[in-house]
């Protein structure tokens, strides 16, 4: 190649070298890539999620969800310009039906396969198929279809009456979606998730009946070993033994009969969340015993922590396994119920999976399922607050991976999704619940949703705080000052309308333009990690608010989430230690294997299982109560993001009372570990430039880098890619 160049600059042609370099630029693109399944991008992402919630029963009824489900465009059209510097053979492989042209002309029949010569052309493809996702899958020696392939589900080129095809076309195309289907045979339509066969640690048999206990809460589909007989089975599930006992009350039940001469092994086909299995047989009908294939998905768990107290290493390791099972096509709320993509569950699944898998695919196809089609007619689950909880996910998922290209496919759906929220503000340009609009916040007694909430306005800022990044990444100015402008505007509101000298908080709404005199600790919490108190006001709403027993207690995992991580940032560690154990620690006393959906300490007995007016209507496992995987994380390994992609980081640790602590944070290009006693901290990083920040009672001493002093016994270390830094100090 270069020897070429180098001949035509001798001939001082340099026409010739500019073609050259076309060419090599066109064959260089034309290289061999590696095939992959492609579609629509979020199309998949859609009907997957329809399949999978729709899968939710209770008592052996079906249970859809409350909101409106979008479908995927059903007809399709792909192409790819490129340049061949030999003919080649292609493979097509299609789900849907479909026809192809080659440089405009169509091709006859179904091809499977086509020769396409030498030289510059453009392949189309246009797949129609209503039942699943119309892809696509193209193999040769150099053509491949992947995500630089464009797609368009609206072609708008028209013919006039001489056949002359239209010269200017208002058709939208974009890049191709994709995800791991990287095989002719491996279609997108057939995708399930994988499972391995499960055994019970303890059976008790009776008559007619076997009660199986597979030691924690687990997940897949139960199976009947040696089944023979004929007549009825009833399989009774239960996240605890009295929930599997109780027959006429247990959430997830299959009941199926049976006429079967000879001994033979039956999987149900619905999968179900449990703990135990209670099996029921008629007279006639009996099985060897009962086993499980757990289903699951295949992450990588990257991230790690361990520290000198057993109990807090217990909830770290019960937090990931509560997620793990709650990570599956897509972050679902709970195993049990809902089994749907809930946003403000998965937000904070989000945050979890950044410390512990880094798996971002599972961050996009959520993402992408929770805000579906245009045209927008609800909130996203109908909430409000779960509308806004989808930008702020796109904020952090830029923040943790700098990827552009997503923030790209999402724009035009996040401006339309923002036009509609903006529509809906009242003459004070603040949000209040319409007729329609679920305003959810929390579970808890006598929390007011009437009027315009604080805890509304708050997020809507962060949203608008967000399309203005996003716009910035687009190059779309006016919508990045039109954004900015919002966002500035309502965080000035927010305060002339909600702040309290008198109560030192944001009050909890205002209804009819005054202020409420209750003070709840959402909104104020909230502000403190988005930064938007003065530091004078985050010490008045932490002595007023967070740390005062007469405001409202939180009672569930999911806001203990955010009240916990106000009080890190705020440097509580040793605090939040205290109520990590205390709240997930009082848990692991009941002896919960994955941590619930609500826990209430002056609960004792089977009233734990209750919930939603239903004796055992609480999820046992429940995403959101794997919090501290974030919190310990965060703020006590210290670790986060200062720009993209960590490029720029920072590692802040933070003890809390604990001796030691180690760990290792996953980001896009590598781990970042930490180790911190009260005398040492090492720390290293695969990627970008981090900061190690400390306190320290005598200057601390590191031969790897320069200590620089911060003032008050505060010390800064830069920490370079690949060098493992070692500090020895004396923790305050």
């Amino acid at each position: 190649m270069m020897n070429t160049i180098c001949t035509c600059k001798k001939l001082k042609n340099w026409p010739v070298v500019i073609l050259c370099l076309v060419f090599i630029l066109f064959a260089d693109m034309a290289k061999a890539q590696k095939a992959t399944w492609i579609w629509y991008p979020g199309d998949y992402e859609v009907w997957l999620s329809n399949k999978m919630q729709n899968r939710r029963t209770e008592r052996g009824a079906f249970f859809p969800p409350f909101w409106k489900l979008d479908s995927h465009y059903a007809l399709i059209d792909f192409h790819k310009d490129f340049v061949l510097a030999n003919p080649e053979k292609v493979d097509l492989t299609v789900e849907g039906q479909y026809n192809v042209k080659l440089d405009g002309k169509a091709l006859s029949g179904y091809p499977k396969a086509i020769n396409i010569p030498a030289g510059k052309h453009r392949l189309s493809l246009k797949v129609y198929n209503q039942g699943s996702v119309p892809a696509i899958y193209v193999k040769g020696a150099h053509l491949a279809s992947d995500t630089s392939w464009l797609v368009t589900y609206e072609d708008k080129e028209w013919i006039d009456a001489s056949g002359k095809t239209s010269d200017v076309s208002a058709t939208q195309y974009v890049p191709a979606g994709a995800w791991n289907f990287d095989s002719a045979d491996k279609t997108p339509s057939t995708f399930r998730l994988p499972t391995e066969e499960h055994r019970p640690e303890k059976t008790e048999r009776k008559e007619h009946s076997i009660l199986v206990d597979f030691g924690k809460e687990t997940f897949g589909y139960a199976k009947l070993n040696g089944l023979k007989g004929k007549g009825n089975v009833k399989l009774c599930y239960g996240e605890s033994k009295e929930e599997a006992l109780a027959t006429a009350t247990c959430e997830l039940l299959d009941s199926i009969h049976i006429d079967r001469p000879q001994k033979a092994d039956l999987t149900m086909e619905g999968s179900r969340a449990f703990r135990y299995i209670n099996v029921l047989f008629d007279d006639n009908v009996n099985a060897d015993d009962i086993s499980m294939l757990y289903e699951y998905s295949p992450v990588e768990q990257r991230g790690s922590f361990h520290c000198s107290d057993q109990e807090i290493n217990k909830i770290w390791d019960i937090s990931a396994y509560t997620l793990h099972l709650n990570t599956r096509e897509f972050f679902i709320d709970g195993i049990k119920r809902d089994r749907w993509v809930w946003s403000g569950d998965a937000y904070q699944s989000y945050l979890m999976n950044y410390y512990l898998y880094f798996d971002l695919p599972t961050v996009t196809r959520t993402l992408y399922a929770l805000r579906g089609k245009d045209p927008v007619t609800s909130h996203i689950n109908t909430i409000m607050d779960y509308t806004f909880y989808w930008f702020m996910g796109i904020y952090d998922y830029y923040q943790y991976t700098g990827d552009k290209s997503f923030i790209k496919q999402m724009y035009p759906r996040m401006q339309s999704l923002m036009s509609y929220c903006l529509s809906r503000r009242d003459k004070d340009g603040l949000m209040e619940g319409l007729p329609g609009d679920w305003v959810f916040i929390d579970w808890a007694d006598k929390l007011s949703k009437q009027g315009e909430v604080s805890f509304e306005q708050l997020l809507l800022c962060r949203s608008l705080e967000t399309m203005a990044l996003c716009a910035n990444i687009m190059q779309d100015k006016p919508g990045s000052a039109r954004y900015n402008q919002l966002s500035t505007g309502l965080r000035s509101k927010i305060f002339t309308y909600y702040w309290n000298n008198q109560k030192h908080a944001l009050v909890h709404s205002r209804i009819n333009g005054k202020q409420t005199n209750n003070v709840t600790r959402y909104a104020n919490m909230f502000s403190i990690f988005f930064n938007y108190f003065t530091e004078a006001q985050k010490q008045e709403v932490k002595k007023y608010v967070l740390l005062n027993d007469k405001v409202q207690k939180i009672t569930t995992p999911y806001m203990r989430f955010y009240e916990l991580e106000a009080l890190c940032a705020m440097g509580e560690q040793s605090y939040v230690l205290k109520e990590m154990k205390d709240y997930w620690g009082g848990m692991l006393n009941l002896g919960a294997t994955t941590f619930w959906e609500e826990y209430d300490p002056n609960k004792s007995g089977a009233a734990h299982y209750a919930m939603y007016g239903r004796q055992f209507g609480k999820s046992l496992c429940h995403a959101w109560g794997a919090s501290p995987i974030y919190l310990l994380g965060k703020y006590y390994l210290g670790v986060k993001p200062t720009a993209p992609a960590y490029k720029q980081y920072m590692i802040e640790p933070k003890l809390g009372g604990l001796q030691w602590m180690e760990g290792s944070v996953p980001t896009p290009k590598g781990d970042i570990k930490v180790y911190c006693s009260a005398k040492q901290i090492k720390v290293s990083g695969d990627t970008g430039i981090g900061t190690l920040l400390f306190t320290s009672s005598t200057m601390p001493v590191c031969k790897e880098g320069a200590i620089k002093t911060k003032g008050k016994n505060t010390y800064e270390l830069s920490i370079t890619k690949g060098t493992k830094y070692t500090v020895d100090y004396s923790a305050l």
